[in-house]
């Protein structure tokens, strides 16, 4: 019996109702969508009926997508070649690179000759993935895939033989003790021939099959960061559409891997963002406070003088690169996009590729079904994935974040000579062999950080941000932020490391409180969640577990 389908509650309400599909995705973003249309694609081209669900937690397509974003349109050429008639939300071409070294109180411009070519993005969009992965829905639809926004895959499900064979979507109308409420609705089972997973970097399903069929085994450990980022309306005076300006250095210091984006959209607005390696090692950083700080560095603050902040959220990055990559195929299913860990670290780009994961799975996937196979493993997927453009370009970044671990100044220079002189053919492949986790110190061994206080105006506290990403749950459900150990917390997590929590949480949800006795305790404030799963990596001793809330819960992004 399953934890989703309790005793007590199949007694009551029955088993779950089950619906069959050739195809079941999980996760409304690019390499899900892509999946899908291609797989429909496939089927009218050839005169076949395939059928495909496609289930996205988030209460609408693009509720839950953050990214930066630019795009390389490469891949959604070949998925879509008519995009530009079909009216894609395709923004504004670049117009321009920048990329600054900051100081505390100075910078200094990369000159575009000696960029590697991973930092030059002539060609590429600057988008709204938020408004891409809308589109892509409808083109999804009008194939004659069935999307389900607001419903949460909370389980996978096994046949007989351990092959996957579905997916159950979450019971709704459970209180915090896991009893069924007068609103309550069992989940649903869908069963596919396979299924695909598109959950997002750190997807909880993804990391449960990855663990189940050791697909892990002999890779390095996946390497994350965490992205937040704000939507600002300026004075169109400051406005330069298509500008892409990135930066590294200040405010962090040469240990920690991170830097920033500021892309000038459509309409006067511009996307502005920071990114903090999960594998950094004082437990006192705060990436919301260093992105907070970086915006008033002088080359920066101008930009928003006399602008408006309209929206805020934050998600991880899997940005490990090829070395990272887990076996992408199991038997009865496949990861896909980001869940996979489809990332360049070293163009700060991954859209196109989770697109043309999904593609590849797709196929593979299409001809399965077509030969009357199931639940077997897809291994026609990694062999054209080895094949392709996407592993030539994953291969010629190998390298970076390897690089970049080492330190900021040594990092831009070896990744340099990588780059320029070996054009990303260099006779060696760097490893890893920590997960971010393991890299955090103890408090005593780290010097606390003190940040400036927010003006209101250009920098800000969090709960003002939060505020911004619509993020709501209902608040009468069991808590989706789990604790293997509920002592862990104050035992080792505040006695050694200072309750990290705290401060690298992007969204306020964790707090140590004293009670009433004197003693310290953890409080959760699950509501106050935005899905990015930073606690999820980056508790020291993987004590939380991050778990599918009810479904529509979370961040409502507009056009992030």
């Amino acid at each position: 019996m399953t934890a989703n389908q309790k005793p007590e509650i199949k007694h009551e309400f029955g088993p779950r109702e089950a619906m069959e599909y050739d195809i079941v995705i999980v996760g409304g973003g690019p390499a899900g969508l892509s999946a899908a249309i291609k797989l429909k694609q496939l089927a009218f081209g050839q005169g076949k009926d395939v059928s495909v669900c496609l289930l996205e937690k988030g209460s609408e397509l693009g509720a839950h997508i953050l990214s930066g974003a630019v795009m390389d349109p490469c891949a959604l050429n070949e998925l879509l070649p008519n995009w530009k008639e079909r009216g894609a939300p395709m923004g504004v071409k670049v117009s321009e690179d920048r990329f600054l070294f900051l100081t505390e109180a100075g910078s200094l411009k990369t000159p575009n000759l000696i960029l590697p070519a991973s930092f030059k993005n002539a060609g590429n969009y600057v988008i709204s993935l938020a408004n891409l992965v809308r589109w892509l829905g409808q083109q999804a639809e009008a194939l004659g895939v069935d999307v389900f926004p607001g419903f949460a895959a909370a389980e996978v499900l096994y046949s007989d033989d351990g092959s996957v064979k579905g997916v159950a979507t979450g019971n709704v109308g459970v209180d915090r003790e896991g009893r069924p409420t007068g609103a309550f609705q069992p989940g649903i089972e869908l069963h596919a021939n396979y299924t695909m997973f598109a959950e997002g970097a750190r997807g909880h399903l993804g990391r449960q099959l990855i663990e189940r069929f050791g697909l892990d085994k002999g890779k390095d450990p996946q390497s994350y960061s965490i992205g937040i980022k704000e939507l600002w309306e300026i004075d169109p005076n400051r406005h330069q559409p298509g500008l892409v300006l990135h930066t590294a250095g200040w405010p962090l210091d040469s240990k920690t891997y991170g830097g920033s984006f500021l892309y000038h959209m459509e309409n006067n607005q511009v996307a502005v963002g920071f990114t903090v390696g999960l594998s950094y090692q004082n437990p006192y950083l705060s990436p919301f406070e260093e992105f907070q700080r970086f915006k008033s560095h002088p080359a920066i603050r101008n930009f928003f003088e006399g602008g408006k902040r309209i929206s805020y959220g934050a998600r991880a990055i899997a940005a490990g690169g090829l070395q990272s990559l887990p076996e992408l195929v199991f038997p009865g299913g496949a990861l896909i996009g980001c869940e996979a860990g489809f990332m360049n670290g070293s163009k700060i780009k991954g859209i196109h590729m989770a697109i043309k994961s999904g593609m590849l799975a797709a196929e593979s996937a299409f001809d399965a079904v077509s030969n009357g196979r199931m639940h077997d493993a897809l291994a026609e997927f990694p062999q054209a994935f080895r094949q392709s453009w996407l592993h030539e370009e994953l291969y010629r970044a190998r390298n970076f974040k390897p690089w970049m671990n080492k330190g900021l100044h040594v990092g831009t220079v070896m990744f340099g000579i990588d780059q320029v002189l070996f054009r990303g053919k260099a006779p060696w492949t760097l490893r890893r062999q920590r997960a971010d986790h393991e890299y955090l110190l103890p408090a005593a061994q780290c010097r606390p950080i003190a940040y400036p206080k927010p003006d209101g105006k250009l920098t800000f506290d969090l709960m003002s941000s939060l505020y911004l990403s619509g993020t709501s749950h209902e608040e009468n459900q069991p808590n989706h932020l789990t604790l293997k150990d509920p002592n862990v917390p104050v035992g080792i997590n505040l006695a050694v490391y200072d309750g990290p929590e705290a401060r690298y949480c992007p969204a306020g949800v964790y707090e140590f409180v004293t009670g009433e006795s004197g003693a310290k305790r953890l409080r959760i404030n699950a509501a106050n969640c935005v899905h990015c799963k930073t606690c999820d990596i980056k508790d020291p001793t993987q004590n939380i577990v991050w778990i599918a809330p009810e479904g529509g819960g979370g961040p409502n992004y507009p056009n992030m």
